[in-house]
Formats: C-alpha cells, sequence, structure tokens
C-alpha cells in the first residue's frame, strides 16, 4: 500500500500525488461499512468449522480475486475500485483473526500475544516494502506475490488453526436491519473506558495516517528523488524499523503482563512517536530522517501494543458480542484511513512550503495528534492500570 500504490498512481498520473488519498480513503470507507457487519455475522455462524474461520477463508478468496484488476488497470478509478476490493477481502480474513484472539485469549497472556501480533503486522508491511524493491520493474510480481504470501499465510491458519463447532449455538435474538444498524455503535455513558479508549486511538491513528499515506512522497521531496527511485530508502528505514518494531512490541507487551501496568506504555510510545514526527518534520539530510523514523516506528509499536491489550482487556460483551466489539475497536482505525487522506492535501497545500507540499505541516500535525490521543488514554481509561 505505501508503495506499489502510489508507484502505480505515478504511472497513470504522473505529478498527482493527492490521487492516492482519495485511493486509500475509498478503500477505508469500503472497509468501514463491511467490517462491523462481517463481525456479526460471525458471532452468529453456527458451522462445524466455527464462527471465525469460513469468514478467514472467504476473505482471502474475495482479496486474491481483485488482484488482476489492480495489476491490469489502466486508469486510477478502475485501480481504486479494484483495491476497495481486495482491501475489504484481506480486511475481512484479517479482522477474522483478531476475533479468534477476542474469543480464546487469556488476561494474563494479552500483552505478550498482542505484542507477537503487533509485531507481525508492522513487520510484514517492512517486508513487503523491501520485497517491492526487488519487483519494481514488474508490476504483475508486484502486485501478486504480496498477495499470494499473505493469502498463503491465512489458509496456513485455517487449516492449523482448531476451532470448536458452532452448530449448536443459540441465537438469542432474530437478525434485522434495526439490529445491523444499531451494530454500528455504542453506548459511551454504559461503557466509558471502551469510549475513551476508542477516542484516544481514533487520534493517534489520525495522526499516523498523515505519515504513512505520504511516505513514499516525503522522501522523495526532501532527498530530491523520484519516486521509483525511493524504494531504495523504503528498505534502508524498513530495516531498521525491524528492529524498533521488535523491541516496542515485545517489549512494552511483556513488561504490561508481567508489571501488570498498560496504561505507561501507551503514554511513552505516543509521546515517543511525536517527537520522531516533529523531527522528522525539521529534517533535511538522510541521517535525520532515519533517526526520525526509527523513533516513529519505536514509538507506535509501543502505543499499538499497550492500547490493543488494553482493548481486550475493556471489551464489552465478550461471549456473545466479540466479533461486533472488535469490529468497532478497529473503526479507530479504519474512520481516520477514510478522513484523513482527504484532509492531508488541505494540510500539504498551506503556503510556505515546496511546490511538491508543504510535509512540515503535515508532520507536525501528526505529532500533536499522537501525544494528545495517547494521553487521553493514559489518563481517562480507568478499568486497567
Amino acid at each position: 500500500m505505501a508503495f506499489s500504490l502510489a508507484l502505480r498512481i505515478d504511472q497513470l498520473t504522473p505529478g498527482q500525488p493527492e490521487l492516492l488519498g482519495f485511493v486509500l480513503a475509498s478503500s477505508a470507507a469500503a472497509a468501514l461499512l463491511t467490517a462491523p457487519l462481517s463481525g456479526m455475522l460471525s458471532d452468529r455462524t453456527r458451522s462445524r468449522w466455527g464462527r471465525r474461520r469460513p469468514f478467514t477463508l472467504g476473505g482471502v478468496v474475495v482479496g486474491i480475486a481483485a488482484v488482476p484488476a489492480l495489476i491490469l488497470a489502466d486508469d486510477v478509478l478502475t485501480l481504486a475500485l479494484a483495491w476497495v476490493v481486495c482491501a475489504v477481502g484481506f480486511g475481512t480474513a484479517s479482522s477474522s483473526v483478531r476475533n479468534f484472539q477476542a474469543d480464546y485469549l487469556a488476561p494474563a497472556q494479552r500483552g505478550k500475544v498482542v505484542g507477537l501480533a503487533s509485531l507481525t503486522t508492522q513487520v510484514a508491511p517492512v517486508l513487503g516494502i523491501l520485497l517491492a524493491g526487488t519487483l519494481v520493474q514488474n508490476v504483475a510480481f508486484l502486485f501478486a506475490v504480496p498477495a499470494s504470501l499473505g493469502a498463503a499465510c491465512l489458509l496456513v491458519f485455517v487449516v492449523l488453526v482448531p476451532e470448536p463447532s458452532s452448530r449448536d449455538r443459540v441465537v438469542e435474538r432474530p437478525l434485522s436491519l434495526t439490529g445491523i444498524i444499531r451494530s454500528y455503535g455504542f453506548s459511551p455513558r454504559r461503557q466509558p473506558d471502551f469510549a475513551w479508549l476508542w477516542l484516544g486511538r481514533f487520534v493517534v491513528f489520525s495522526g499516523l495516517t498523515m505519515t504513512t499515506s505520504y511516505t513514499t512522497f516525503f522522501y522523495a521531496q526532501r532527498l530530491d528523488l523520484s519516486v521509483a527511485e525511493v524504494a531504495a530508502i523504503l528498505a534502508v528505514t524498513s530495516m531498521l524499523s525491524i528492529v524498533s518494531l521488535g523491541t516496542g512490541s515485545l517489549g512494552s507487551g511483556w513488561l504490561s503482563d508481567r508489571l501488570g501496568r498498560r496504561r505507561p506504555f501507551v503514554a511513552i510510545g505516543g509521546l515517543t512517536s511525536a517527537c520522531g514526527c516533529i523531527l522528522s518534520a525539521t529534517a533535511t539530510d538522510l541521517p535525520l530522517l532515519l533517526t526520525g523514523s526509527f523513533m516513529m516506528s519505536l514509538g507506535v509499536a509501543m502505543f499499538t501494543t499497550a492500547s490493543a491489550a488494553i482493548g481486550l482487556d475493556v471489551l464489552p460483551e465478550r461471549d456473545a458480542q466479540a466479533g461486533r466489539f472488535m469490529a468497532i475497536t478497529m473503526f479507530a482505525q479504519r474512520i481516520p484511513a477514510v478522513i484523513v487522506p482527504l484532509i492531508s492535501p488541505a494540510l500539504l497545500a498551506v503556503p510556505g512550503g515546496p511546490e511538491s507540499g508543504n510535509f512540515a505541516v503535515l508532520y507536525i500535525t501528526a505529532g500533536l495528534l499522537l501525544a494528545c490521543g495517547s494521553g487521553t488514554i493514559a489518563v481517562m481509561v480507568r478499568g486497567v492500570r
């Protein structure tokens, strides 16, 4: 997503990086609409395969089916439509895996396991960027190889991870249109900890989306490189981030379980990533850009792991509606993915920056959001230490 789509858009419409925001926003909006529905349906699914695995397999099939259109698209609209289908498919599959964690993960293991899960979800894009650098000359391989690897890993999960049959599960209320509409929301008054956690994650991921959506174009501007040439720089930052992501995810996950305290890791992670954003905003050479990137990835890994573990701790109605509330939790990431790419062009257009965009304003704004969102969770969520 960070490199392949940017490169494809640059091939189809050179000199219009803002179109990447519209493509990403479209796919995020589709995922936003479908995630609670698939979560609610999986909560109600009765099959000998269990509730979650049918949605893992179905999501893989839909995601893979869209890959040829990504490769063959000859305009941005076709590319956007194909990416919407691909994102919904693989998003449904990955959501089913998260729902599996909510169903079966013991409280004493949540920090460690979420840390490992966060590490994989953050290191995998790093490896994807490294892989993309070797496939940059072949558009077909650029999309087909990562999608095939993702599908293979998800299918391994379907085959090897057992889930009890849900054929005898009792569904208390029949499915209705009103129930579907209500499933997209919750009561902050009845679930205050969940509400504050959601708000804090929403603010943090708004800031994070500002930076991740435009990394390729940001580096191209600051280092005076073409978009294709940025692949080599992204490879370096990716290798460094493996260290920071591993340290942040595994360290904060293990320590939060060990100490029985999660909120301090949320605060420290948010402030570290915010400082990385501010440093990147003022950086004009590669060493400072690499330092800022390292700090951002370290802080984001700490925050993501600790806040996800808190999310499992305060998840409402776990037994009957875990899939629904896990989808609502993910809204905090998916709504920013819809609105931030549409807002970011306005920040890039603030006077005083280079012709290709005022990335200093974008990154400073992102840093402030990261600090505010993590502080909200650390101060306001009372149900965990």
